[in-house]
């Protein structure tokens, strides 16, 4: 006989039988927090905490903890994103030059995004390699392009379906089709996902995307994990169906 339990990890991501994820935030929060506090307690002399130094380790050892399979995970409650953001905003305070600033004015001065930022920028990828043939996803399972001529914006556009509960709404096929219609063709177009990081970049800073949320992975060069997203988002699809049913 099977035991029926609450939660399962799959690839490294905890699934609830709820759909939340909370458990998982509190995982990927703990893990971040842990080596955070060891590169704390490693580097202790301020000669040592130079801000380059800081930030390498930062990115290297912490962050991915933080935006592993992000797509597939992404918090949409205010107390799952307060958790995550903690480990940035710790780790701002942990450097001397700017550790007495608010947490907005050490984002930029250490040229950082917030973690939101970053998780709609991973969307916008995820999405552009979708629609590109560059990712496991499949692109008729989750979208719809529109169809409507008089649709403002760019040729890509996607249709904007109707949703009844908020575990649909925030899922990735629906969270983002607003913000993809949003982008400029400049940007929706771009010859390669480097293109699109620099071109959604550049916006960012020029404040064309600041009437909604605002997410990365780094490289054209795949993760290890970017097949591991198109995975936990089809077995999330297919819970919510059953959900449904």
């Amino acid at each position: 006989m099977l035991n029926v339990v609450q939660q399962e990890k799959d690839l490294g991501v905890l699934l609830s039988n709820n759909l939340k994820v909370s458990a998982q935030c509190q995982q990927a929060c703990s893990k971040a927090l842990r080596i955070l506090g060891m590169i704390n307690r490693t580097i202790v002399y301020c000669i040592y905490r130079h801000t380059d130094i800081l930030l390498k380790l930062y990115k290297l050892m912490v962050r991915p903890h933080l935006e592993y399979c992000i797509v597939a995970w992404s918090p949409y409650y205010i107390k799952d994103k307060v958790l995550i953001e903690k480990v940035q905003r710790r780790f701002t305070r942990m450097i001397p030059s700017v550790s007495k600033l608010p947490y907005e004015q050490r984002l930029a001065k250490l040229q950082l995004w917030s973690l939101e930022d970053r998780r709609v920028r991973a969307d916008i990828i995820e999405l552009y390699k979708t629609i590109n043939g560059l990712s496991t996803v499949e692109f008729n399972c989750f979208f719809e392009r529109s169809h409507y001529d008089r649709t403002r914006g760019h040729s890509l556009n996607l249709r904007n379906n109707r949703v009844l509960t908020d575990l649909r709404q925030h899922f990735f096929s629906e969270r983002i089709v607003n913000i993809w219609n949003f982008l400029v063709e400049e940007t929706i177009c771009a010859p390669s996902v480097n293109s699109l990081k620099k071109d959604y970049t550049s916006g960012m800073k020029m404040g064309h995307f600041q009437d909604f949320e605002v997410h990365s992975t780094s490289r054209d060069k795949p993760f290890p994990w970017v097949a591991h997203t198109g995975e936990l988002l089809v077995a999330k699809r297919n819970l919510l169906h059953s959900h449904a049913d």
